[in-house]
This record gives C-alpha cells, structure tokens and sequence, in this order.
C-alpha cells in the first residue's frame, strides 16, 4: 500500500466525526427547545425578578411578579409549581388589596 490512502482516510474520518457531533449537538438543541428547556429557564427567570419585586417593591409588585411566576410555570406544563405560584399569587394579592 502507499501512503496516498491515508488522507483519504484521514479525510472521512474527520468528516464521520463532525457528523457525529453535528447530530449530537442537534439532538441537545432540539430537546432544550421541545423538551421545555426554554419554558423552565422562563419560568426561573421570573422567580429571581419576582425575589428582587419582593425585597425592593411594593405589596403590588410582589402580586404582579407573582402572577408572572405562575403563568411562566403554566406554559412551562409544571403543575405542582404553577398551583404552588397560584396559591403565592393570591396571598400576596390578598396583602395588596387587589382581589383574585
């Protein structure tokens, strides 16, 4: 054999390589997509701004950050957590005067 085979070989290795990791990568990205990946880093997001509305707002804004908790959870299809928010909601809705 000559040495002429080998870059060839090289070459369809490197590109069964890339392959396997373009697979790899698109199957994370379409889990994190569809699998609720995206609706649960939402829904964590709005729990920290409702931490921050907690400590620095008004009885008003924590009703208001509340609600945005708990519709995160609803589209994120996380039941226990949205009831958890929904019950949080009301109470601090109840504080602020603002029925539910």
């Amino acid at each position: 054999m000559t040495n002429e085979s080998q870059p060839a070989t090289a070459t369809s290795t490197a590109q069964a390589i890339q392959g396997i990791i373009g697979v790899v990568f698109g199957v994370g990205m379409l889990w994190f997509l569809i699998g609720g990946g995206v609706e649960n880093k939402v829904a964590k997001d709005a729990e920290a701004q409702y931490s921050i509305a907690a400590r620095s707002g008004t009885a008003i804004d924590r009703c208001v950050h509340a609600g945005f908790v708990a519709a995160a959870y609803l589209q994120a299809k996380d039941e226990t957590s949205y009831q958890k928010w929904k019950s949080r909601e009301s109470s601090d809705c109840s504080i602020a005067g603002v029925p539910r």
